[in-house]
């Protein structure tokens, strides 16, 4: 169970960090590339949208198919279009093998956390989900300052290096991944955008997926304004917001890791309920905090929060129906990417017009505070069984 565990963490080591990759060499591509700086973010942005695009047809796919040859095939291809944007000539390819890496990385990213309900015992899931959440948060805390060491020398580097180490870990996949055949319910065997309607279909789907959007719509509106906030507000070089975004996804990782012991301790309700109500307060006071050292260990709180929140999540999503895991994980990373997208814009839209981030705070808190009521009345915190009869119906 060591070798899977280490397995899926680091898939989404290395799939986190690609996503994090380009954001330190934007300027320096924008430069290269001759492109103005509206359409720079784009090259960010392609990835996300093959992502969010090709998730929604990979998840019914694979539950059709062997999860292992999907995971694999996924890993291989990503491995390829990261490495060729090592190669690009200008904006378009660019833009092209990014998109690319995006497509690979929505075959293969949902299979982890589809297969981990398969392949480990029930009272070893959180566990797992815990430490495989902490590859996402490690790559979060570790993806920036990688991109820009490995850039330092130049600017391909980093490309070359994260395909180079995603190529070894579909080795590993090979050797260490056992098969996992279909499963023959009826509905694997149906069109794939049908495989969609029981979670379109049920009441209690609908509520748990549109909390996961609020969820994640506020903490990326956030998050996407962090560097720029702490550079406006307590005017640090980008260099210091790097090491701030660094502290940050510590936080992810021991929430990641400590996120077990705290639902064994308080139970899923509890931990849901209070995680999220001290979420909501640290958005409300953070645009008033006196100085850097304060921002930082209130955003901390946050950061552990998301790190025990969004596996107790995506955990809650899959046992809606396990014969339709890949469905709900794609369609829970899809929505997680359109909740990126569109968190980030309407941020982009307070802080502009309000001049600030209390605007944006409030707005996360509100996301949040919706979020948890979605929950809360979805019954999917407490009442598994009824959403498995809800969803067979």
């Amino acid at each position: 169970m060591f070798r899977l565990t280490t397995l899926f963490f680091l898939v989404m080591f290395v799939i986190g960090t690609d996503t994090f990759l380009i954001s330190p060499l934007i300027p320096t591509l924008q430069n290269m590339f001759h492109i103005p700086t509206e359409y720079a973010g784009w090259m960010v942005g392609a990835y996300a949208l093959g992502y969010a695009l090709f998730a929604l047809i990979a998840g019914p796919l694979s539950d059709g198919w062997d999860r292992k040859k999907v995971m694999l095939s996924g890993m291989v291809c990503f491995a390829v279009s990261t490495m060729l944007c090592g190669f690009a000539t200008g904006f378009g390819s660019m833009f092209l093998f990014r998109f690319l890496a995006g497509v690979s990385a929505a075959f293969t990213a949902p299979q982890v956390w589809a297969s981990i309900p398969a392949l480990f015992p029930p009272s070893k899931i959180a566990k797992v989900s815990g430490i495989v959440m902490a590859g996402l948060a490690a790559s979060q805390a570790f993806g920036i300052p990688i991109g820009s060491l490995l850039a330092s020398t130049h600017w391909s580097y980093p490309f070359f290096t994260i395909g180079a180490c995603a190529l070894l870990v579909a080795v590993f996949i090979f050797y260490a991944l056992p098969a996992m055949k279909p499963n023959q319910d009826p509905q694997t065997k149906n069109p794939i955008f049908s495989r969609y309607l029981p979670l379109l279909n049920s009441p209690l789907a609908r509520r748990a997926f549109l909390a996961h959007f609020l969820f994640q719509g506020g903490f990326f509106a956030a998050f996407s304004f962090i560097g720029k906030w702490v550079t406006d507000r307590f005017h640090l070089s980008i260099d210091q917001a790097g090491y701030v975004m660094f502290f940050l996804g510590l936080g992810n990782i021991v929430g990641s890791f400590g996120g077990a012991y705290v639902i064994q301790k308080l139970n899923r309700f509890n931990t849901l309920v209070a995680g999220f109500l001290v979420s909501i307060a640290c958005f409300i006071v953070l645009p008033h905090l006196p100085s850097v050292a304060a921002f930082e260990g209130v955003y901390f709180f946050i950061f552990v929060n998301m790190g025990i929140a969004f596996p107790l999540i995506l955990g809650m999503l899959n046992s809606l129906n396990p014969t339709i895991r890949g469905t709900i994980s794609s369609l829970a990373n899809s929505i997680m990417y359109a909740a990126t997208t569109l968190g980030s814009w309407i941020a982009g839209l307070l802080y502009a017009t309000f001049n600030g981030f209390s605007s944006v705070g409030l707005f996360a808190a509100a996301c949040f505070a919706g979020s948890l009521l979605c929950f809360i009345f979805s019954g999917i915190v407490n009442n598994q069984a009824q959403a498995k009869k809800e969803l067979a119906s």
